[in-house]
């Protein structure tokens, strides 16, 4: 898994009272950098941080306390209304998508949960509590199709089908409640689609569909700008289209 180093940017745009924040957590794997970039080139939003296991201050999936200090900074610089979850791992040492249920290893079955599912949890208990209690603000986790259990058609990827699984559940959930608190929240889960990234290299060969992470992260956050108020606790893939659970 590519680690994400921590980018801070104040972009040129006049300061407000409460500057706007966006925040991508995995700033330094593929996707999450062309966010950084992307969100940069906006000028939307007064200051765009980036996260993950290399910022200063870390934020590091497997060790809460760094999770609750790295949101802590986030928030300190102005209202959070934009965070995106792009981090998360499909293999590794000793961690590869399964072909069959003879393949599963409980120690990279409780990786991919600790990264995919437990992780983004964390990060939710600490962000969504911080967002602004009124006004549109968005909190994205990228998940998977392969994660949705209505559309499994081919098996096989049981850690990372199931860890996104769950995931699209914790949103899911995250989001009724996160609508208590402000009704013109959204919490979604999205699925960005093959993207040339070092987390898809292995698989994704020479295939035509692949997208480069630039032109993922403009066709997700075009996603996110269009969601109306109604789509709280969706889970939507990079043409907007809803993606079955």
């Amino acid at each position: 898994m590519k680690r994400a180093e921590a980018r801070d940017v104040s972009p040129t745009a006049p300061s407000q009272a409460d500057p706007v924040v966006g925040v991508v957590i995995g700033a330094g794997g593929g996707i999450g950098a062309a966010l950084v970039q992307a969100l940069e080139a906006s000028r939307r939003y007064d200051r765009v941080i980036g996260l993950g296991r290399n910022s200063d201050p870390p934020l590091d999936l497997h060790d809460e306390a760094s999770v609750a200090a790295a949101v802590a900074y986030a928030a300190s610089a102005g209202d959070l209304r934009l965070v995106i979850h792009a981090a998360g791992v499909l293999h590794g040492p000793g961690m590869a998508p399964e072909k069959s249920l003879s393949r599963i290893d409980p120690a990279a079955l409780a990786e991919a949960f600790a990264i995919n599912a437990t992780g983004p949890a964390l990060v939710m208990k600490h962000v969504l509590p911080r967002l602004p209690r009124r006004g549109r603000c968005v909190f994205a986790a990228l998940s998977a199709r392969v994660g949705s259990i209505g559309d499994n058609r081919l098996g096989g990827w049981y850690a990372y089908r199931a860890s996104k699984a769950a995931l699209n559940q914790l949103v899911r959930t995250a989001a009724i409640e996160l609508a208590r608190r402000n009704p013109e929240a959204l919490c979604v889960a999205l699925h960005p689609g093959t993207v040339a990234t070092a987390l898809s290299a292995p698989f994704v060969g020479d295939d035509p569909k692949a997208q480069s992470p630039e032109t993922a992260a403009g066709k997700l956050l075009a996603v996110l700008d269009a969601l109306p108020a109604g789509a709280n606790g969706g889970f939507f893939d990079a043409e907007g289209r809803t993606v079955p659970w």
